[in-house]
């Protein structure tokens, strides 16, 4: 008896050895049987771990001006004091219990600038692909605000904002461009000696045959204390030129505070060469390369363009091009193999499916112009629709009435 025993124990221990033993394990509160918890890996899992980034490679950077902070307690001391002042101003609360208080918004604007408004235009700028387009993993904070307006006529003005659409004929004039170039944007108290910026604006979405390339439409550079009219203008202003069919592209003004004055005579497009696209490409990413040492973004706005009918003039006039007009080739829809007897179907709208359109079309006009009177014209509409009965029809033929009274369905496609 005890050699039988000890047969069977050793036999139970040697097909243990080659069996997934079953575990009870203990999951939110749950006796459950399997596996041990940790050991299979979802296909997410698989898929992180080999699409894993080395952090250094793909962490962005930050390459524009620093700003400096106020300590923690000035910055209670002052929010105090302006609270302490408010409380004692007796008029502004006499005018707020009466509802005539009157908000500065300019004022507002001001300190909405000076705040938090180039974080928020830093968050649209992704949203709109802006700093991965043009300087990879690179970003900055817009320290500086640029006021940038296009003159449409003589007495309207049309602003550009983070990202808004600006048709090419209201473009068509050069920009007034203004911004505070007497300040340092990183102390924010007035500079000293002179300053100078560069003021850059080029369109990542338009070039013709490049597609990593911009085209330059504007450069102007050694703006002394931001008075853009004195700048030394390389590169001619170019109004946006979006084709036909191509949808909205982007148009990027980037301004870049120098550390000195700088000579980019090098880059200067000679007028005989103001359409000639291929002189006028450009890089943002190389030209920030090239000098970065001397210039730092410091200023960011953008709009939206898409083509309008005054391009045809411009393209033929201006640039001396055949206008582009870009569009798409879509496949022809599906369409499985005609059933005998399709289930759940409306057959009248399955045979029309498998017959020529231009057929089911001349059809429609037949009966259309069979109940419209050559003097006097088509039927009037019935008043209430639904209020007259349709009898003697077959289903889907009621269904078919029921939708051209309500003007709902197929009809859509022959009526204006």
């Amino acid at each position: 008896m005890a050699f039988s025993s000890l047969l069977v124990k050793t036999q139970l221990q040697q097909s243990a050895r080659h069996t997934t033993p079953l575990i009870l394990a203990c999951r939110q509160g749950h006796t459950v049987r399997g596996k041990p918890v940790g050991v299979a890996k979802t296909l997410e899992q698989r898929l992180a771990e080999e699409n894993k980034q080395d952090p250094e490679l793909t962490a962005r950077v930050n390459i524009g001006l620093p700003k400096l902070k106020q300590s923690r307690s000035e910055l209670f001391k002052d929010r105090w004091a302006h609270i302490k002042a408010q409380r004692a101003n007796t008029e502004l609360e006499k005018k707020t219990r009466s509802q005539q208080l009157l908000i500065d918004l300019e004022e507002v604007q001001k300190v909405y600038g000076q705040t938090t408004r180039g974080f928020d235009l830093r968050t649209i700028a992704d949203h709109y692909g802006i700093f991965e387009d043009l300087f990879g993993a690179a970003y900055f904070i817009p320290r500086v605000n640029l006021n940038i307006q296009y003159e449409a006529d003589a007495e309207t003005f049309v602003p550009v904002y983070n990202g808004n659409v600006i048709k090419p004929l209201e473009a068509r004039k050069q920009p007034l461009v203004s911004f505070d170039g007497t300040t340092d944007p990183i102390t924010g108290k007035p500079q000293k000696e002179d300053s100078y910026w560069t003021l850059v604006a080029t369109n990542p979405d338009g070039h013709f045959n490049e597609d990593d390339k911009e085209y330059v439409h504007w450069f102007v550079s050694n703006i002394p204390n931001g008075d853009v009219q004195k700048g030394e203008v390389i590169v001619n202003y170019l109004p946006p030129f979006p084709p036909k069919g191509i949808g909205y592209q982007r148009f990027v003004f980037i301004l870049y505070k120098q550390n000195k004055k700088l000579d980019f005579s090098s880059m200067k497009l000679a007028d005989a060469d103001y359409v000639n696209l291929d002189k006028r490409t450009f890089k943002t990413y190389d030209f920030y390369r090239q000098y970065q040492d001397d210039i730092t973004p410091a200023g960011l706005a953008f709009y939206q363009t898409d083509y309008d009918k005054s391009l045809t003039k411009f393209y033929h006039d201006v640039l001396n091009l055949k206008e582009p007009i870009f569009e798409y080739d879509f496949p022809e829809p599906y369409l499985a193999d005609q059933k005998f007897f399709p289930l759940r179907q409306a057959f009248n709208l399955y045979m029309d499916r498998h017959r020529d359109i231009k057929q089911v079309n001349k059809e429609y006009l037949e009966r259309t112009l069979a109940k419209t009177h050559p003097f006097e014209g088509p039927a009037p509409e019935l008043r209430y629709p639904n209020a007259h009965p349709i009898k003697n029809k077959p289903s889907w033929l009621r269904t078919e009435i029921r939708k051209q009274r309500l003007r709902i369905g197929r009809i859509n496609d022959y009526v204006n």
